[in-house]
């Protein structure tokens, strides 16, 4: 079986692939969330899903019964033409943590991996907002790579690039993300706004977000140092992207911005 390197978010399976991951090697996809659509409570400016408002179309969440059985299917497939996988990862067209069958579908997911596939990790790309759910923390934390999301230190700054919905308080999910004792991998993507050339000089409050200012850099480092995670994955943009003004960092600066901490100790993964 082939293993495909794709430019965009592949929208027509549950489980889909497997792809070449970046940061996760070859990797099985989950989707939890609609075939066709997007579902999620963040809206951020980066998603190669596109913006919410161009998902609707379609809103059925995939039960735990279907997930099983399609995991199932494609993991039997793979056993039987030799193919490995390195991890079975959720992340979809939105939050996964949203579908209200997450906690079985992990329990599911983590039986067949054992059957068909046991040197597979299983991994969750969560953007953090529900690890205050008992019942998701406790499924989180049966995985084995449970890879949390903070992009930015202030509810102001998670705004301007994750666009979330009402209620979002970045304090509230670093005071649950302690609950994991820094077994977790913390996500960080860095990007740059560009005003376009020619443009008039923005007032302070409306200036390009830029990963890499003092506002951002110095209180992610703080909360990095906070909650001390087992890994930082510092990634930039790959896809396109729904907000065109969008700018990489580079590998060499995004080495630059986090050495203090790798300095520190810190394992820190960076992916231009």
């Amino acid at each position: 079986m082939q293993i495909l390197t794709i430019c965009i978010m592949l929208r027509e399976e549950t489980v889909f692939g497997p792809i070449f991951s970046r940061r996760l090697g070859t990797s099985l996809g989950i989707n939890l969330l609609p075939e066709k659509g997007k579902f999620c409570n963040f809206d951020c400016i980066y998603c190669e899903c596109g913006w919410n408002r161009d998902g609707r179309n379609d809103s059925r969440l995939p039960s735990a019964e279907k997930v099983r059985r399609d995991l199932s299917n494609k993991l039997q497939d793979l056993y039987a033409d030799g193919v490995k996988v390195d991890s079975i990862t959720f992340s979809g067209d939105g939050e996964p943590t949203l579908n209200p069958e997450f906690p079985q579908i992990i329990d599911d997911t983590i039986a067949l991996r054992d059957r068909y596939a046991p040197s597979a990790k299983v991994s969750v790309l969560s953007n953090a907002t529900r690890v205050h759910i008992p019942e998701v923390f406790s499924a989180l934390r049966k995985v084995d790579n449970p890879i949390m999301k903070i992009d930015a230190p202030t509810n102001e700054l998670v705004a301007r690039i994750n666009n979330p919905a009402p209620g979002y308080d970045v304090q509230r999910v670093i005071e649950s993300l302690k609950q994991f004792n820094g077994d977790f991998i913390l996500q960080w993507c860095l990007l740059r706004e560009v005003t376009p050339c020619g443009s008039p000089t923005p007032e302070p409050a409306d200036m390009p977000f830029d990963s890499s200012s003092p506002e951002v850099v110095l209180p992610m480092l703080d909360i990095i140092r906070l909650l001390r995670p087992r890994e930082v994955m510092a990634y930039t943009i790959d896809r396109p992207t729904p907000a065109n003004n969008l700018q990489k960092i580079s590998p060499e600066e995004m080495r630059s911005i986090l050495q203090p901490i790798i300095s520190e100790g810190f394992h820190v993964q960076i992916k231009g």
